[in-house]
């Protein structure tokens, strides 16, 4: 299967609308979330990001 714009494009519109969740119902909450952001060691952040990278590449591959 071949990804095209319009799949790219959905994936993004998607990933926007899912985003703008959080902010739009809870924003107190969502303000205290990232404050406790700042007191994460960058280690663990980043472990974490690469977590979520590797569990959305596995999705991808199971969906295509």
């Amino acid at each position: 299967m071949s990804l095209n714009l319009s799949d790219l494009l959905a994936a993004l519109g998607l990933l926007l609308v899912l985003e703008g969740i959080a902010p739009f119902l809870y924003l107190q909450g969502l303000k205290r979330a990232f404050a406790r952001l700042l007191l994460i060691k960058d280690r663990e952040l980043r472990f974490a990001g690469l977590g979520s990278m590797l569990v959305g590449v596995i999705i991808l591959f199971w969906v295509r």
